[in-house]
Formats: structure tokens, sequence, C-alpha cells
């Protein structure tokens, strides 16, 4: 066995061990590591699935210092095999004897030069023998990687098989920090993704980055991975969880990292408020949507009556186009091929901007892949309401109000578009 398996090996990892305060401890390099867990909550569930193991450091004097400093040290191969060796044998001996018999989740961060090696660094039996000495089973651990370190390299495949084959899990941390990329994602198949903190707080204070957040927890969602949004520390951003349909939370609002683990049934205060105003709130907006969006769902069914007695568009959608923020109708034929001009509101909340000229001759378009066109054909004679979308005539997002109907000169889609800013309840 070479010196770097000898160093980083389970005995002499083991060797290094001690108790502290009831829980198990190791000495690195002068420093002292300890284990320290923070709960991961299911928001469906109400009760925690996991915990993600920390590192804390300490000096000769009980001084913390950084944890990245005592794992990775001169962040060579050997530092960051035995620094991480270090920590998940503590992790797994003090989780051991807390966790019980409830089915949990215990999460590692592990070093991506690590985790790239997981596949060929069996020959020490380094794994097995902490297995059978702390009794953790595969399928009880996820593995993190940085989003960012993920490799596209054989080695980083054959840990992804590696890691499956003994039953465990898969997360990728911190998705969305700087240049994330979803190849990423397609390429190591996380069974998990936790999205970084950056996004969670940036959608909390705005709704357009509310509405890509969610759009990228659907997309991650098809792409067969769970979603945990991680570092929430407001109820506002507990509450993008929710919106996003994210399927777990963690951060100081539900649990810091404790020596302990939460009780197996916890549902802390923070979760029971969490659900009571996401219901209040969710309640309010669609008593506020519906307020706002009914003259225009009124007035594109005036238009549509209008139009099947034989009223010229012009006329028909006039009353529509008075409202305040409407900007835009037309009409469509029963194959979605545009009729006509557009016809266009004399006074536009949203500046219409000359750049996107060449996209205003919507003249014979077709609209078959639309929401409003769909919709109508399928709820024929009921008014349709579209999610908010990015506009063809400038950079701002609009709704489309549309209903289908019958006139002497076959089947129509009347469509009138609405300046939009917020959400749809």
């Amino acid at each position: 066995m070479d010196a770097p398996l000898r160093e980083s090996g389970f005995e002499a990892l083991s060797a290094a061990l001690r108790r502290d305060q009831e829980r198990w401890a190791i000495a690195l390099d002068g420093l002292v590591l300890k284990s320290v867990f923070q709960p991961v909550y299911s928001l469906s569930h109400g009760r925690p699935v996991g915990h993600e193991a920390l590192v804390r450091a300490f000096d000769a004097s009980g001084a913390r210092v950084a944890s990245e400093l005592a794992l990775r040290g001169d962040a060579s191969f050997q530092h960051l095999l035995r620094g991480d060796r270090a920590a998940r044998m503590i992790h797994a001996l003090n989780f051991a004897e807390l966790v019980g018999t409830d089915p949990h989740w215990l999460f590692f961060n592990m070093q991506a030069q690590v985790f790239a090696s997981l596949a060929t660094l069996t020959s020490d039996g380094f794994q097995r023998a902490l297995q059978a000495r702390c009794g953790i089973q595969g399928r009880q651990v996820v593995l993190e990687v940085l989003e960012q370190e993920v490799s596209a390299d054989a080695d980083f495949d054959s840990a992804a098989r590696a890691v499956r084959a003994s039953g465990g899990l898969i997360a990728i941390d911190d998705f969305g920090a700087g240049r994330s990329n979803f190849d990423r994602v397609w390429r190591i198949a996380p069974e998990i993704v936790k999205l970084d903190r950056s996004l969670v707080r940036r959608a909390a204070l705005e709704p357009q980055a509310s509405r890509i957040v969610t759009q990228m927890v659907s997309l991650l969602h098809q792409c067969g991975a769970l979603v945990l949004m991680e570092g929430i520390e407001t109820q506002e951003e507990a509450c993008v969880a929710l919106d996003a349909n994210a399927d777990l939370v963690q951060g100081e609002l539900f649990g810091s990292p404790q020596p302990t683990l939460a009780a197996p049934g916890d549902t802390p205060s923070a979760l029971h408020l969490l659900w009571e105003h996401y219901e209040a709130r969710r309640a309010d907006a669609q008593r506020r949507y519906h307020e706002r969006i009914r003259p225009y769902i009124n007035a594109i069914g005036y238009a549509s009556a209008l139009l099947a007695d034989g009223k010229p568009f012009a006329e028909a959608v006039a009353g529509f186009l008075q409202l305040p923020l409407a900007e835009v109708c037309y009409l469509l034929g029963r194959d979605a091929m545009q009729i006509g001009d557009n016809v266009w509101a004399s006074e536009l909340h949203y500046r219409e901007r000359p750049a996107f000229a060449p996209m205003r001759d919507t003249r014979d378009a077709h609209w078959a892949r639309r929401p409003y066109y769909r919709r109508a054909m399928e709820a024929f004679g009921r008014v349709q309401v579209t999610r908010p979308y990015r506009t063809l005539h400038g950079a701002h997002l609009c709704v489309t109000i549309s209903v289908a109907l019958r006139t002497s000169e076959g089947l129509r889609v009347v469509c009138g578009d609405v300046g939009w800013s917020g959400d749809l309840a």
C-alpha cells in the first residue's frame, strides 16, 4: 500500500479517533474535527428525511478554525483524501449512534477529486471497514459534489456507477451558481439537485427570477431529480420553495447545524407557519388575480359575441382594447393561422421597441404551438387565460385571453394580449 493510502487508511484514521462530549471526533494535523448535522426537510411530509453532515474544526486552544483549511491542507490529493475520509468517518460513526431505526439520509460533501477516485480506491477496504464498524448502509448515504466540479471524464462516470452499485444516491450541490450547465445534470443523472442559495435569495425579491426558478425546478424534475433548496433563512425564501414545487428544504429557518439530529417526527414551527402563510398568501393572490383579470375575460367574451353576430373584427374588440394594459387583438382560424392584421390599442402602457419591428407583422403567422390556441380549441366557447410569457413585440411579459367561437365564415379564435407584471395565482 502506498503512503497516501496508508495515511488515509481505516487503521491510521481510527487511531486518531477520540470521544468528545459523548460524540466522536478525530485529530488531524494539530486540529480536532467534529460533526454537526443540519436537517433536510420534506415540504410535503413535514418532517426531516435526512441531515447534511458538516465539519467543525478546532485548534489546540479550542478556537474554531476554517474547516476547509483543515480538510484540504495543501490541496494535494493525499491531503484531500485524508481529510475527506476523516470527515466521513466521524460523520458515519456519530450518525449511526444518533439515527435509530428510522429511514434517514446522511448527506456527505465530497471533494470532486476524491469522488472521481471512488471506483479505483477500493483496494485498502476503507469503505467496507467503515460500514462494518458503524453499520451505515449505502442506501442511507447521499454523496454531494459541487456542480462546477462535475467532470466529463470516464473516472467520474465510473465513480457514479460505483456509488449507485452500493445503493447510494448522488446530489449535485450549488446548482445555479456561476456558469451552471444542464449538461452536467444529464451526464451524471443525480437523484437530488441542490439549488444554490443565490437563486433562492433573488427569487424571493424578484417575480421574474421566481418564475425562472420555478421553470428550473420543473426541468430538473423532468431530468429525474428531486430538488432541494438550501440556505433558506426567511419566510419569503421558504415561500419560493413552495411556489416552485421544490421537494426538500434546508436552512437556518428550519434548523441550524447541531451535534444531534432533529427528532424523526419533528415539524418545526417555521414549517407550520410556512404552510399557514402560504395558504393565506395564495388565497389572497387568487382573489387579487380574479379581480384583475375579470374585466378582460368579460371583454373578450363580449367581443366573441359581437363577432358571432357578424360585426367587423376591429369593432368587436374595441372594448377590450380600451381596458388598461390591453395591447393587441388578433384573430385565428381553425388551422391556427392568423387572419388579417393585428388591431392595436391606441395607447400602450409598455413602450413598443423599434428593435422588434421584424416581429410586428403577424399576418398569416402560425400559432398552433401557443397555449392560447390549443386551450381555446379544447374548451370551445370558454374563455382561456395563459400564464405570463414573453411577448414578441417588446421586452416585457404578457398574458393572452382567448376564446373559440363559430362565425358565418367558420370556426375562429379571438385573442387579446394584456401587458403583465407579477404572477398569476
